[in-house]
């Protein structure tokens, strides 16, 4: 912990001197540990000998940028004792095993508060920590398909469009983990008392559906694909493919900005055509073969400065080249690996990427000495699949 008054160290981020033991995992643990490290968090990834399935090669995961690692064989004799030493030192730990493993381990909640009462236990799973499922495997698809989530996606007449794993595993579980567990360090500081945070993806992605349940109980959103405002039913909310095979992406809601939409396509008899549901099938044909008409980017050069919401829909390699993100700095370049560049912005204690990703145990000795644990040679033994749970 860093002492008090003294200033953190610059781009190094409004969580510098937090210290964060991450579980290696899969998908939103490894992220919520990611996001935290952005933060200025001093993060350590316990990583397991072998690795994980799935994972990418180390070099290019940018999930554990900012993080340091060790490699704790945690079916060797001293593994749980070496993650205790961890828990002892730290203000929060993430894990993402299946319901029991961390206890059949020995460095389950009940262990690690006994060696450090105000630790924050996070632990991130997809069905929870209890109810019928939650010793089932899953994955993104498998958890939002049960939140009703999944089923709004796509168009009516296809099956439901799945969307990555960024709604489940980052939205839903990483995100709600991240907020669940610096409030409960927010908490922890103020009394003294740790608590454990079941983060589950289950219940962070319904909540995402908030809004969506009180317009569903107002009558005000139809419970079926593509039929509403937002969900692609709304022939000036959605996407359109242009001549050269790309799109453009609509967001014109408003009254006013609908009309400059209409303008700018050439449209402008379609303006009554806004409210009235019956024509709606009629519009969106005038709007696809308008937007076929021309290529994306001369779309873009006349949608320019407009406030008719109107955007082409770019590529994850197109995307840092835009110039709004190219000028705010959205991406950055790091070890020669293109990726985001942290989120949010702090006025007072702006975030960087100060390290490329973690190499598995590269760490141990810095680890040791910073953190004032033992420092142990690393054990070699046989991965731990059956431990880890199934996320992503």
């Amino acid at each position: 912990m860093t002492t008090a008054g003294t200033p953190p160290t610059a781009g190094h981020g409004p969580l510098s001197g937090v210290r964060v033991v991450e579980l290696a995992g899969l998908g939103p643990g490894p992220f919520a540990a990611m996001l935290l490290a952005d933060l200025g968090a001093d993060v350590v990834r316990v990583d397991r000998p072998g690795g994980t399935d799935l994972a990418v090669d180390p070099a290019y995961d940018v999930t554990n940028r900012n993080k340091r690692s060790i490699v704790v064989d945690l079916k060797a004799p001293d593994g749980p004792a070496r993650v205790l030493d961890l828990a002892e030192r730290a203000d929060i730990l993430i894990e993402g095993y299946r319901p029991g493993v961390a206890e059949r381990l020995g460095i389950g909640p009940a262990d690690c508060h006994a060696r450090n009462p105000r630790l924050v236990y996070g632990r991130m799973t997809g069905w929870g920590q209890d109810g019928p499922l939650a010793q089932r495997a899953g994955h993104d698809v498998s958890y939002i398909a049960l939140t009703g989530t999944l089923g709004m996606l796509g168009r009516p007449d296809e099956p439901p469009t799945v969307p990555a794993n960024l709604l489940g595993d980052y939205a839903g579980g990483s995100l709600y983990l991240v907020v669940g567990v610096l409030a409960a360090l927010h908490h922890a500081r103020a009394t003294g008392t740790g608590q454990v945070v079941d983060a589950a993806i289950v219940d962070g992605t319904a909540h995402l559906s908030t809004m969506i349940h009180g317009m569903l109980a107002a009558g005000g959103w139809q419970d079926r694909r593509a039929a509403n405002l937002l969900d692609g039913g709304c022939p000036y909310y959605g996407t359109y493919e242009t001549a050269d095979g790309r799109y453009m992406a609509v967001g014109a809601l408003e009254g006013k900005f609908y009309a400059e939409f209409l303008r700018l396509l050439g449209l402008d008899d379609l303006a009554s055509a806004r409210k009235d549901w019956t024509r709606w099938g009629e519009l969106r044909e005038r709007i696809a073969a308008a937007f076929k008409s021309r290529t994306r980017d001369e779309w873009t050069a006349v949608f320019e400065g407009s406030d008719a919401c109107v955007a082409p829909v770019l590529s994850l390699r197109e995307a840092p080249a835009h110039p709004h993100l190219a000028a705010r700095g959205t991406f950055t370049d790091h070890g020669g690996i293109t990726q985001p560049a942290p989120a949010p912005r702090f006025s007072a204690t702006p975030t960087a990427v100060r390290t490329g990703p973690a190499r598995p145990g590269a760490d141990a000795a810095a680890v040791a000495r910073d953190w004032g644990t033992p420092a142990r040679p690393t054990d070699d033994h046989d991965d731990l699949d059956d431990l880890v749970t199934d996320g992503g």
